[in-house]
C-alpha cells in the first residue's frame, strides 16, 4: 500500500510519515502542491493524504486537477481546524474524507485504515487465494488460518502478487510499488525477497512462477483432487 503525503509544515510531516512507514505503508512525501499534481499525474498511489494550505499550488486545485483526470484515488485532506469553508469545498470536489488540524496520530491512522477498507476501486479488503489469505488493513496473511510470519517488504511483494494473479509482474513494477523515494533496490535484492516467500507460501500450494528476463507470475490457485 502506498501513501503520498502532501504537507508542507516539516515538523507535521516527518511525523506523519514515521507514523505511517511504521505501520508498514510505503509513504512518499512532498511540500508543495506543485509537486503533489506531479507526482499523482506520474506515479501509481493508493491513497492520499493532502493538506489544503500548500504553496505554489494549494490543495484544492491539487485535488480538482486529480479528479479532473478521471483519477479514484481516495483522498484524505488536512485543514486548519476553522476553515470549514475548505473543507466543504474539497468534499465537493471529491475528497472522501477530511481532518481539522490539530489531530491525533492514532485517529489519521483510523482514517486511513478506513479508506484502505473502502479501497480505491471498492474492491475486498480480504483477498482469498486457496488456503491462503490475506487481510489488506490488517497487513496480515494466514496460510490455513496460521499467521504468516512476513517482513514489510514481503506483505507488499505478496499484495502486489495477489492483486495481479495469473497476470506478470516486472521487477520494475514492484520497485515502483515497494519502494519510496530515494531508496536503491537492485533486481538482485527483489529476487531475495521473491525467493524469501516463496519458501513461506509454497507448503500451502501457493506457487510464484518466475518467466526469465521478464518478472514474476502469482499462479492461479489449483486444488489437487482427493483421490
Amino acid at each position: 500500500m502506498r501513501i503520498l503525503l502532501a504537507e508542507d509544515d516539516s515538523v507535521l510531516a516527518d511525523g506523519l510519515t514515521r507514523s505511517l512507514r511504521h505501520s508498514g505503508y510505503v509513504t512518499d512525501c512532498v511540500n508543495n502542491g506543485m509537486a503533489a499534481d506531479t507526482a499523482l499525474s506520474t506515479q501509481d498511489f493508493d491513497l492520499l493524504i493532502l493538506d489544503l494550505g500548500l504553496p505554489k499550488m494549494s490543495g484544492l486545485d491539487v485535488l480538482s486537477r486529480l479528479r479532473a483526470r478521471n483519477s479514484h484515488l481516495p483522498v484524505l485532506i488536512l485543514t486548519a481546524a476553522d476553515s470549514v469553508e475548505q473543507r466543504v469545498k474539497g468534499l465537493d470536489l471529491g475528497a472522501d474524507d477530511y481532518m481539522a488540524k490539530p489531530f491525533s496520530l492514532s485517529e489519521l491512522e483510523a482514517r486511513v485504515r478506513a479508506l484502505t477498507r473502502r479501497g480505491a476501486g471498492g474492491g475486498p479488503t480480504l483477498i482469498c487465494h486457496g488456503p491462503l489469505k490475506f487481510d489488506q488493513v490488517g497487513r496480515l496473511a494466514y496460510i490455513n488460518e496460521q499467521i504468516l510470519d512476513l517482513s514489510a517488504r514481503e506483505v507488499g511483494l505478496l499484495e502486489v502478487l495477489l492483486q495481479r494473479t495469473g497476470r506478470l509482474v516486472s521487477k520494475d513494477q514492484l520497485v515502483d510499488h515497494l519502494c519510496e523515494w530515494g531508496e536503491e533496490v537492485s533486481n538482485n535484492a527483489i529476487e531475495v525477497y521473491v525467493h524469501r516467500l516463496r519458501k513461506k507460501i509454497e507448503l500451502g500450494g501457493i506457487r510464484i512462477a518466475t518467466v526469465r528476463g521478464l518478472g514474476y507470475c502469482l499462479e492461479k490457485f489449483n486444488a489437487k483432487p482427493v483421490v
